[in-house]
């Protein structure tokens, strides 16, 4: 993929220029993928293996889980070998494999949250419609086009950013690829194809939004309106991890693009950066095991059957 400069290779942010501090930061990164890693893929293993999870919403959750480990996987190893060999530099077609991955993964992960918001509707407000409305094949047909809509909306954006001549330089304010700092570099300050994207994008974005809220507001109507307390709070506790990890990831996403630009530095974008691109993945499987009773036991089962538990 050529856009006609010279750029051949890029220069990403550096945690840290000093070498202790470097050699720190990329254990403390190697601590969090590898807990990303083990938490995701239990998960992953839990619901695949135990057929009591075999329920659209542990369905989800297994693709909730697999787009984790696929979105912290493009972002943190890179970040991880630059911090250990002091390096800075990603190829040009490195970068836009990031790009392009890190896009697809984070808002194929948005639409299935939105996705699962109306699994947790159906479950509460049309719980006697739940099996003919989310049966197994509603429920593939759901994923499929959350995956399917988030990889044609990376492709147009990354073919669309790396087609326009960059004349900036190639030094990056980030510690991975990302569309918005690829724009910074290039010699127009704006684009009408990437104008109409990022239009056509921002109403999708507000439409899940707006989808996400009211089923919230009819979740809680129904919630509010069952009689006895247990059956209330048995009824909520079911959406709170659904909740914790669409506010988590909205709050930074929205946080890390649309805050002022007076309030901006470098040191707080890669610290916003990092929250929204690496602790979700991280703190999702234990948002979604804390409170979790079933998930607990199939974890548990999952444990017995290890050689290490055997002996």
């Amino acid at each position: 993929m050529s856009n006609g400069s010279s750029v051949t290779q890029f220069l990403l942010l550096a945690f840290t220029d000093r070498r202790e501090l470097q050699l720190l930061t990329f254990w403390l990164l190697l601590g969090i993928y590898l807990a990303a890693l083990l938490g995701n893929g239990l998960i992953i293993t839990a619901v695949a293996c135990d057929h009591r999870l075999h329920t659209p919403m542990y369905f989800f959750l297994l693709n909730l889980s697999v787009l984790d480990l696929g979105s912290i996987s493009t972002t943190l190893p890179k970040a991880m070998a630059n911090s250990l060999w002091d390096n800075r530099t990603i190829s040009y077609q490195g970068c836009a494999a990031q790009l392009f991955l890190f896009a697809f993964l984070v808002v194929a992960e948005y639409f299935l949250l939105t996705v699962m918001a109306y699994d947790r509707y159906v479950a509460i407000c049309k719980p006697l419609h739940y099996g003919t409305l989310l049966g197994s094949r509603a429920c593939v047909h759901m994923a499929a086009a959350a995956w399917g809509s988030a990889f044609l909306h990376a492709v147009l954006h990354t073919a669309n950013t790396f087609s326009l001549p960059l004349c900036q330089g190639n030094a990056l304010d980030q510690f991975f690829c990302e569309i918005p700092q690829i724009l910074k570099l290039s010699c127009s300050d704006s684009d009408l194809r990437e104008a109409g994207l990022l239009v056509v994008t921002a109403c999708l974005y507000l439409g899940c939004f707006v989808f996400l809220v009211m089923s919230y507001v009819q979740i809680l109507r129904a919630v509010l309106r069952i009689p006895s307390e247990q059956g209330r709070h048995k009824a909520f506790s079911t959406c709170l991890p659904h909740l914790a990890v669409v506010s988590l990831y909205v709050s930074t996403a929205i946080f890390a693009h649309l805050k002022p630009p007076s309030i901006s530095s470098p040191v707080l974008d890669l610290v916003v950066s990092f929250l929204y691109s690496v602790v979700p993945p991280a703190v999702n499987p234990l948002i979604y095991s804390m409170r979790n009773q079933e998930l607990k036991d199939a974890l548990w089962k999952l444990a017995q059957w290890t050689p290490f538990h055997r002996q």
